[in-house]
């Protein structure tokens, strides 16, 4: 007789576990016997030495009895349902479980003596031919297919593609134009300015507004809109078609093909369009929704050191700027420069010309800061604007408290310190009792919303989203890095303008005209310059406020 042992190796320490299973011996003798032996291998491993264990069983030489019985499980009976004898009975579970979906471990099965066990001998339980047996026992869960099969995102509507990637559309390049896409990705990252451009209307042009500026502001309306909706990159054909129109420089021709042009000079000229479209008309307040965004209010001293005049006066912006030299390494220190300068003007009292110092401070704040690096010069040898390659760090968190006039920070020095008891908490630090009980402690921190005034406080709070009732959003001088529009390459007339944008999820897109590429955050800061690799050329950050 021949013997097959199969065995396993089983780890559980202190456990003794079934191993084997039933091995047949199949030596046919003659046509009518069968000689069969049954293995069972049990293992046992202890801290030192496995220890294994055999038991023989044998079976009488003779054919397997094959027996039929009913099974009555809950409210079904299953009859016909066939035992082998000679394979244990938790074989049988097993054609149990395939006809009702029980677990063998779960089946109770009633036999003379109790339960049937998994390893009982059925010459001793007792099952006869045609027996009824009564099994309990609960059903696994029937795995119920989806209402709804599963969806590709090529399937689903345009507009839902665009919230699954999480960023907009990119913009063609028709040619030259990569100075006005990174333009308009930049300012399509500013909410408040795409719901004013919502709200304006074909219909809404006012007397004083001439026709191509009400052109542009529709078309700008119109391309932002297609932005949020499509997955894929959008030509903006319409508006630069119209913005050529009201700004002929765009349309300079260079051997038949439009000229590469300044992202910055597209940035400011689209601002002031919509500065005076997006006007609030009727109104006792005439509200200009760019300059509530973007604008900066100066108050500039103005003294000539030969005749000992002095004079001050006050000027709006929308931007400041950052002036390179070899002594600015950092966008602080360029901004601080940039806040200086030296004219010269005609003087009453000398009665000719001298020369003016005149020395800016900041004493009022936009909801979102736009820097420009003065990158550009007039170079007269080659009669051309050329680029300052210096390398500027610029951070992701800008405090210009120390560039504002004494006014305006004693306004700040409030809502600063809200903000700072508010950060403290989240790191489990005390709050500063005097500034946390001027205000009963009810503060929140919000993103920049609101129309903000010279005094950096908010003058609509109630209707703003995030914002408590009867309570308003102020400034804090503190500002997030929101965009940056960079250029690569060593002139303003050639080279490629990119948009690097964060989005709404906090991860940031560059945008290379039609091709958007997610970046990690630690690269953008790296656009410092310093190369021929694109650099800084406008900044623009967010406020960071409270509602107090």
């Amino acid at each position: 007789m021949t013997y097959r042992i199969i065995t396993r190796t089983e780890k559980n320490r202190g456990r003794r576990r079934f191993l084997g299973f039933l091995l047949y011996i199949n030596k046919r003798k003659n046509t009518d016997f069968r000689r069969a032996k049954i293995l069972f291998l049990l293992f046992k491993q202890n801290k030192k030495t496995p220890i294994l264990y055999f038991f023989f069983r044998s079976i009488a030489d003779s054919n397997p009895i094959m027996l039929t019985v009913s099974v009555k499980w809950q409210k079904e009976v299953f009859k016909s349902v066939e035992i082998d004898t000679s394979q244990p009975p938790y074989v049988f579970k097993c054609q149990l479980y395939d006809l009702t979906g029980v677990p063998p471990e779960r089946q109770k099965i009633m036999v003379k003596g109790g339960l049937l066990k998994d390893d009982a001998d059925w010459s001793t339980v007792g099952v006869k031919q045609g027996q009824k047996l009564m099994m309990m026992g609960t059903a696994d869960e029937v795995v119920k297919a989806p209402e709804k099969g599963p969806v590709f995102m090529e399937d689903l509507p345009e507009e839902e593609q665009v919230a699954s990637l999480g960023h907009s559309a990119g913009l063609f390049n028709l040619g030259n134009t990569c100075y006005m896409n990174s333009t308009v990705q930049c300012l399509h990252s500013v909410p408040e300015l795409k719901s004013s451009l919502v709200k304006y209307s074909h219909s809404g042009r006012s007397n004083d507004l001439d026709q191509t500026s009400h052109m542009l502001t529709v078309a700008t309306r119109d391309l932002f809109n297609e932005l949020d909706k499509s997955v894929k990159p959008v030509a903006p054909m319409q508006f630069w078609m119209v913005l050529r129109k009201k700004y002929p420089q765009f349309s300079q021709l260079h051997n038949g093909v439009f000229m590469q042009q300044d992202a910055e000079e597209c940035w400011t000229q689209l601002l002031y369009t919509l500065s005076q479209s997006l006007r609030s008309p009727g109104s006792s307040v005439n509200v200009d929704t760019v300059k509530d965004l973007f604008g900066i209010e100066l108050a500039s001293r103005i003294h000539c050191q030969e005749s000992g005049e002095e004079s001050s006066e006050t000027e709006s912006t929308y931007s400041l700027k950052c002036h390179i030299s070899q002594e600015v390494n950092h966008l602080h220190e360029g901004l601080k420069h940039g806040l200086k300068s030296e004219l010269e003007k005609a003087s009453p009292a000398l009665g000719r010309s001298a020369i003016y110092f005149k020395e800016s401070r900041i004493n009022g704040l936009p909801r979102y800061l736009t820097i420009q690096f003065v990158r550009f010069f007039w170079k007269r040898e080659s009669n051309q604007k050329a680029k300052i390659l210096r390398k500027v760090d610029y951070p992701l968190e800008l405090d210009v408290y120390d560039l504002c006039s004494d006014e305006l920070r004693k306004q700040l020095e409030g809502p600063r310190q809200i903000l700072r008891d508010e950060e403290g908490k989240k790191l489990g630090l005390k709050a500063n009792e005097k500034s946390s009980s001027s205000k009963d402690g009810d503060v929140k921190m919000t993103d920049a919303e609101g129309s903000s005034n010279a005094g950096g406080e908010s003058s609509v709070a109630a209707s703003q989203e995030g914002v408590p009732a009867g309570k308003e959003t102020c400034l804090t001088g503190i500002y997030d890095l929101v965009a940056v529009l960079t250029h690569k390459g060593r002139s303003a007339d050639s080279g490629h303008y990119v948009a690097w944008v964060k989005q709404e999820n906090g991860k940031w897109i560059e945008f290379d005209d039609d091709n958007p590429i997610p970046q990690r955050e630690e690269d953008i800061v790296k656009l410092s310059g310093g190369g021929d690799w694109h650099m800084a050329y406008i900044c623009m950050y967010k406020a960071r406020t409270v509602s107090m």
